[in-house]
């Protein structure tokens, strides 16, 4: 049994979803949560809860989607393989479905030498694939991953992530199906800038016809100027960061402004990509942002669910 989340619900029914993301805090101070809640309530149908991003001491993502739940909003626990061993993870999936929390995204996470206490041990007991084929044993088969019975199973929605961008370009597609394959029911990609390439990806993704067996929800993220473009095109590993873009930003009077602009121009346009169910708003400590770029995508209202 599947978890009946909104965010299913809405993918379900064949309606555009709209995600985003919501960063814990790094400190117990729920008014941060509650700030950033407030950004994104009736502008979303799930919020991602990001799980010590960056490698960086953060509040306990279980708490987290507690708290946000309570605010009136849908989580997505995200959990990352470099914290936990399996006996940790399983108890941790337990926890989060007897909170409420309906949808999860399986991460490797980011090496633990790029946060705060590069000194620490990671885990990785297993990867971000096999972490998913848990999870679908733990909900469809009622079993812990040991083969020991579930009397109450965790019914999560099962998501993960993929990158459309990175090298070898032409086994991308096939790495989502392997994520397919082990139970993934939903993707968010990492963020989309370079369209053209990322129609090339959806190309491959429909050839091998896994746009029918899986939702995705392509990223975008809105660029504050242009020192962060080139940062990210520098930086950040698989991301296709257009000179074009950069050069816009970097003309532009107002380049949050044109920031903004080129978001949403994202947005309009892999919306009529044939499979492509719903966008992941990624507005890094900038969620004030959100229901403005919703707004001017054409994403509000909402849709109502049953």
């Amino acid at each position: 049994m599947k978890s009946e989340s909104r965010l299913e619900k809405i993918l379900s029914a064949g309606k555009f979803a709209v995600t985003a993301e919501l960063g814990p805090p790094k400190s117990a101070d729920t008014a941060v949560i509650n700030k950033k809640a407030a950004y994104l309530k009736d502008v979303v149908d799930a919020v991602n809860v990001t799980d010590n991003q960056t490698a960086i001491v953060r509040m306990f993502i279980g708490a987290a989607c507690s708290l946000i739940i309570n605010l009136g909003l849908e989580p997505i626990l995200q959990m990352v393989c470099r914290d936990r061993n399996r006996i940790a993870m399983q108890s941790d999936i337990l926890g989060a479905s007897a909170l409420g929390i309906k949808n999860m995204l399986c991460l490797s996470g980011d090496h633990q030498k790029f946060g705060n206490h590069p000194q620490a041990k990671n885990v990785y007991d297993m990867d971000s694939v096999q972490l998913i084929g848990m999870v679908k044993k733990m909900r469809d088969e009622k079993k812990f991953f040991c083969g020991d019975e579930i009397k109450v199973e965790p019914r999560m929605f099962i998501g993960a992530a993929e990158n459309p961008f990175g090298d070898p370009f032409e086994f991308r597609a096939v790495r989502l199906e392997k994520k397919i394959n082990a139970g993934a029911d939903f993707f968010q990609t990492q963020a989309v800038f370079d369209i053209d390439k990322f129609e090339k990806w959806m190309e491959m993704v429909r050839a091998r016809g896994l746009h029918k067996k899986a939702y995705i929800l392509a990223g975008v993220v809105p660029l504050k100027s242009a020192k962060a473009a080139t940062y990210m095109k520098n930086e950040v590993a698989g991301i296709g960061m257009p000179d074009a873009v950069i050069e816009r930003l970097q003309k532009a009077a107002d380049a949050k402004e044109e920031g903004i602009k080129i978001c949403v121009e994202t947005i309009e346009r892999v919306k009529k990509i044939e499979g492509i169910s719903g966008v992941h708003i990624m507005a890094i400590e900038w969620e004030s942002m959100v229901p403005a770029i919703a707004e001017k995508a054409g994403l509000l209202p909402r849709p109502g669910v049953n």
